[in-house]
């Protein structure tokens, strides 16, 4: 994979270089309220969470007011990731030896 390099110079005419795979990528960074609010849901509601992105969803629209569509559906998938990254889900087809 090649990654390009790009100069770049801000208002004041400091220079910096960055990386346009980066660039390109800003658009998927989560903001920090959607972090924020997800960790402080998860740390008061653990039990209330699981691996499934659907029930997320109803969780998150039952447990705050007046959020879009949008920000409900980043949140349910920051905590549906979250939870695959800190637990991988039983799986039924695996038996204990």
């Amino acid at each position: 994979m090649k990654v390009h390099f790009r100069c770049l110079q801000n208002a004041e005419g400091n220079t910096a270089i960055a990386c346009l795979e980066e660039l390109q990528n800003l658009g998927s960074v989560r903001t920090e309220q959607i972090k924020r609010t997800a960790k402080e849901l998860m740390a008061r509601f653990p039990e209330k969470f699981s691996h499934d992105f659907e029930k997320n969803k109803q969780t998150v629209t039952t447990l705050t007011q007046g959020t879009t569509t949008k920000i409900r559906n980043q949140i349910a998938g920051y905590i549906t990731h979250a939870l695959a990254d800190m637990q991988p889900e039983p799986s039924a087809e695996e038996e204990p030896e």
